[in-house]
């Protein structure tokens, strides 16, 4: 019984530390909810810039646009900054393993987490300075993305592409990648203008607007995997309380067919003892 006691104890305990990280989750992930929604025009906006420009027919073998010859690949990782998500983390490195089979990969960890999983398999780690996924801002963002644009042009790599999970609902995060560079087209040009007038060389437009593209979308990957990992985080949470009220139930259930074991025996030994006398 006293054994029982103890574990009700310790399971009560765990209990109030995943409530209350649920609610934290919960309250983190309503700001993130929004600003990850708030970051979708201009993900949106942006892309269809780059279609416009670079349809252009005065761009010919533009290195932003031309097919990779090699196989070096920079992969762009966001995962989180801590644990206790479910699958959030386990899920983004799954799939950056699909990925990379084969090719000659490097990395650029965003987040602690997946910072401390490419250090500890000694992988070939680009940059390491993005540590926490929540203290990236848009400057940061554009600061990795101009440096990424610069390696990319001096052909350092012949592809980048960006892992991360982007929120589709409070239960559903999905884990998918994105090619940043080469500009990989993804309209038929049905509604871009055929031949655009600028003011300027189109390739100097293009050459200024790639590092901003880049960084706009690295930015918006973000938002979209904080808001991710608050959901995934408070998903776990709420299922561990839900465990745990299972198992306080059925210690309950066995301390008390135990305490009444104790009683039963304490009243047949007093018959025992009456009927001796």
């Amino acid at each position: 019984m006293n054994s029982i006691k103890t574990r009700i104890k310790s399971v009560s305990g765990t209990m109030q530390i995943t409530k209350a990280m649920e609610l934290v989750a919960t309250s983190k992930l309503r700001r993130a909810r929004e600003k990850a929604e708030g970051s979708r025009p201009f993900h949106e906006i942006i892309k269809k810039a780059i279609d416009v420009v670079e349809s252009s027919s005065e761009i010919k073998d533009s290195v932003w646009s031309k097919l990779p010859e090699g196989n070096k690949v920079l992969y762009v990782v966001i995962a989180g900054d801590r644990g206790l998500a479910g699958g959030y983390n386990s899920n983004i490195f799954r799939l950056t393993a699909q990925l990379s089979e084969g090719s000659e990969a490097s990395y650029l960890p965003i987040g602690k987490k997946a910072l401390d999983y490419y250090t500890h398999r000694k992988a070939d780690i680009y940059f390491g300075e993005c540590r926490y996924v929540a203290e990236m801002s848009v400057g940061d963002s554009l600061t990795v993305a101009e440096q990424i644009c610069r390696d990319f042009e001096a052909g350092k790599f012949d592809k980048v592409v960006l892992v991360y999970t982007k929120f589709a609902s409070m239960i559903s995060q999905i884990p998918q990648h994105e090619q940043l560079l080469p500009l990989d087209r993804t309209s038929d040009g049905k509604d871009t203008p055929a031949d655009p007038i600028y003011a300027g060389e189109p390739e100097e437009i293009l050459a200024s607007i790639v590092p901003k593209y880049v960084g706009g979308i690295i930015n918006s990957a973000v938002c979209e995997s904080l808001a991710s990992e608050s959901a995934a985080r408070r998903t776990a949470m709420n299922a561990a309380n839900k465990n745990a009220s299972e198992m306080i139930d059925t210690l309950m259930l066995r301390y008390n067919r135990a305490r009444q074991a104790v009683i039963t025996q304490e009243i047949t030994e007093i018959v025992s003892g009456s009927e001796a006398l």
